[in-house]
């Protein structure tokens, strides 16, 4: 199993980068970057997505890069299909494009962006993923939905993987996990090991459904970590914890439900000594004994 590391964004691009350079000194296998514009509850500085993952992409040249997600109501799909595209370029092969429906509703509201229902919304998403991948793959695409065209559309210079990964991120277990089981690559959803597990065995049902191996699907999930500390009585994400013998149990039980990567979040690690040793100390006590 992998392990990749996702540094909140609301801290200065030199943290950021401390955070991602650390990570690929430490043998992480990954580097993510959430798609937001301000906090979901208020105001305040957000890293832009675009351009921190071509920033990594030319200044840490190992780990895998990746997109947790983009929204899809803030970009057309052509625009991200060249800025993907470019990235990948940048990164020698290393992009992981990760897409979702979109959902924060203050950066909508204050941008003047629409967010449809989520019936609409989802609609628009799935077309968005086809008109991504015949960009990235065909030399000349042509699409026509009903929220999307392209007459004879170019996006040029290709990406150096062939073909680059699209990652779709969501548990919706009616539409978006259909959705990726017609269309993505790998898969990213929050989730404890059992949550996980039920999810999995739905995307399979869709996958069954749509005649594709479920096998040919990457599958990575996340929750908060609390490392050597029990978990708060109340959180809005899922969470594992525990002293590292007890992560290390969980992160099996992922491991034995099919996950092929674990995303750790660092949004709360922002001081760079502290959030060094953390992540020092997960990949020795949990990591490394994980692999024994």
């Amino acid at each position: 199993m992998k392990f990749s590391f996702w540094p909140g964004a609301a801290q200065s691009f030199d943290e950021f980068l401390d955070a991602a350079r650390h990570a690929e000194a430490g043998g992480w296998d990954g580097v993510y970057v959430a798609d937001h514009f301000m906090p979901n509850n208020g105001a305040g500085p957000v890293l832009e997505a675009g351009a921190v993952v071509a920033a990594l992409a030319a200044l840490v040249p190992r780990v895998r890069i990746g997109t947790l997600v983009l929204g899809n109501t803030y970009r057309h799909p052509a625009v991200v299909a060249n800025m993907a595209a470019t990235v990948d370029r940048i990164s020698g092969g290393r992009l992981v494009l990760g897409v979702g429906a979109g959902w924060q509703v203050n950066e909508h509201e204050q941008y003047g962006i629409t967010l449809p229902p989520v019936r609409e919304r989802l609609d628009r998403f799935e077309e968005a993923v086809q008109v991504l991948r015949g960009l990235l793959t065909q030399q000349r695409f042509s699409f026509a939905g009903e929220h999307y065209t392209l007459t004879d559309a170019t996006c040029e210079p290709k990406p150096v993987q062939s073909p680059l990964p699209i990652l779709i991120g969501g548990g919706g277990e009616k539409r978006t996990l259909r959705i990726v089981a017609r269309h993505a690559d790998e898969w990213n959803t929050w989730g404890t090991p059992e949550t996980f597990e039920h999810k999995s065995a739905v995307l399979a049902e869709h996958c069954a459904a749509v005649g594709r191996d479920p096998s040919t699907i990457v599958r990575s999930a996340q929750a908060v970590v609390f490392l050597g500390t029990e978990a708060p009585e109340e959180s809005r994400f899922p969470v594992i914890a525990g002293e590292p013998s007890r992560l290390v149990e969980t992160l099996r039980r992922y491991e034995a439900a099919g996950l092929d990567e674990f995303i750790v979040p660092g949004f709360g690690l922002t001081e760079r000594d502290e959030r060094r040793r953390w992540m020092d100390t997960f990949v020795e006590k949990v990591i490394q004994r994980l692999a024994e």
